[in-house]
């Protein structure tokens, strides 16, 4: 009974506008004292600290701070030039650089709504003077930017590894596949409509102009080979590559650019620290419903209720699809994770998942959730950018959602494509 009306109260607060982690943590403090009595109240400012103080977590700020200061350094600029004289010639050339844009960005950010932000502003206003519908060119830009889900290094899975207990080195090598694969099934979606719609070549393949823009782009090219080489070499965890993202992007930027000055490393620093404030009261208020929720063993009876139903894993697999495209509807992608992760691992681990291909599967459906109003937070980003109506975008939408969707169904029930590279390092 309480539990259930801790998510009437909580669903009550969130639809009059109060801040998630505001709802999150005023439901459990109230649950809390009603069920085990005021004495828990310096508990309860303990287990908030404790959750929020987690090492792993530190990687969020820096990782949004390096994307912040790669899209002031000049840094995205180049990667832009680059990928426009690689792919230009081709037909729909310009949706295509935006899809190759965000997986390079997404391979420092790690954050799907900066990457949206970093290329929609440049690439969205392209688009639209060469054509391309506006919809189309929000939808795109969207879609692509919300592969920063599962393309390492990703926020989400650094929060996944924090709340189930998994290898975060391991959530990023399982990523890689997926992520081409994503990448490359929008990027088809993409040649297929320019070829139904006769939208223009952008300008003609020059060995010249590629070799120039490749110099321009040198150094920022190097950025995901030095942070996730190390990451993936075993040199430096995930917290210490973050560190090692902002401190090249800062030297790239400054030294070799020369276009990132202090004013505009403090706006970036400001941006991050934003962002990452969202997060971490998320993480803190959390972390007191899942001290509740565990003494009231709530996860453990939602396992023994599914596994009464069923303990074929892939049945399994398919309820919590739909649950978390569900909750994605409603839910941001680090709210989802935090909230919901800790109560299903019980169910996860006794249907013998695995905690790493299941992190795929749960960072995947979030990033569908993007996509998807009401919530759907890196698709109004791109709204906002190319000021155009969420409905008529979500309609161009679909044929990008049906891609992830694809992938989805692919990682879900063939564990093998995003498991592989891991069974090859680390296994």
């Amino acid at each position: 009974m309480i539990i259930a009306l801790m998510l009437l109260g909580l669903l009550a607060l969130i639809l009059i506008n109060v801040p998630i982690a505001v709802a999150l943590a005023s439901v459990a403090v109230v649950a809390i004292v009603t069920v085990q009595g005021w004495d828990m109240m310096p508990n309860i400012a303990l287990t908030m600290f404790e959750g929020a103080s987690s090492f792993p977590l530190l990687a969020i700020p820096m990782f949004v701070l390096a994307g912040a200061i790669m899209n002031t350094g000049g840094i995205s600029r180049r990667l832009i030039a680059f990928a426009s004289a690689l792919f230009g010639f081709i037909r729909g050339g310009l949706a295509m650089i935006n899809i190759g844009v965000s997986m390079f960005f997404a391979e420092i950010s790690g954050s799907a709504v900066a990457d949206v932000a970093a290329t929609g502003s440049v690439l969205i206003p392209a688009m639209k003077k060469r054509g391309y519908p506006r919809a189309f060119a929000a939808a795109v830009t969207s879609s692509s930017a919300s592969l920063a889900i599962i393309i390492p290094p990703s926020i989400p899975m650094i929060l996944y590894g924090v709340m189930s207990g998994s290898s975060i080195v391991q959530l990023f090598v399982a990523g890689i596949i997926p992520g081409i694969l994503g990448g490359v099934g929008l990027m088809g979606l993409s040649y297929y409509y320019a070829r139904k719609y006769d939208w223009p070549v952008e300008e003609v393949f020059q060995l010249r102009q590629v070799w120039k823009t490749f110099k321009e782009a040198f150094w920022a090219l190097t950025l995901p080979i030095i942070i996730l080489g190390s990451i993936f070499g075993g040199f430096v965890t995930a917290t210490e590559g973050a560190g090692l993202a902002v401190a090249a992007a800062v030297l790239i930027s400054t030294v070799l650019y020369r276009e990132l000055d202090l004013r505009a490393l403090y706006r970036a620093m400001i941006d991050g620290g934003q962002q990452t404030a969202v997060v971490m009261l998320l993480v803190a208020a959390s972390a007191l419903v899942g001290m509740f929720l565990t003494e009231m063993r709530l996860p453990q009876q939602l396992a023994q209720a599914i596994l009464d139903l069923t303990d074929n894993k892939y049945f399994i697999l398919m309820i919590l699809n739909v649950f978390f495209l569900l909750i994605g509807l409603f839910l941001h992608s680090a709210a989802a994770i935090i909230l919901v992760v800790p109560i299903v691992m019980p169910l996860v681990n006794a249907a013998g998942i695995d905690p790493v291909h299941f992190g795929l599967v749960v960072c995947l459906n979030l990033a569908i959730g993007q996509q998807t109003p009401p919530v759907a937070s890196v698709l109004i980003t791109a709204c906002s950018i190319a000021k155009a109506d969420v409905w008529s975008v979500t309609r161009s939408n679909l044929g990008f959602i049906a891609v992830l969707l694809g992938v989805l169904l692919l990682i879900t029930y063939v564990p093998a494509v995003p498991m592989s590279l891991v069974e090859y390092f680390y296994r």
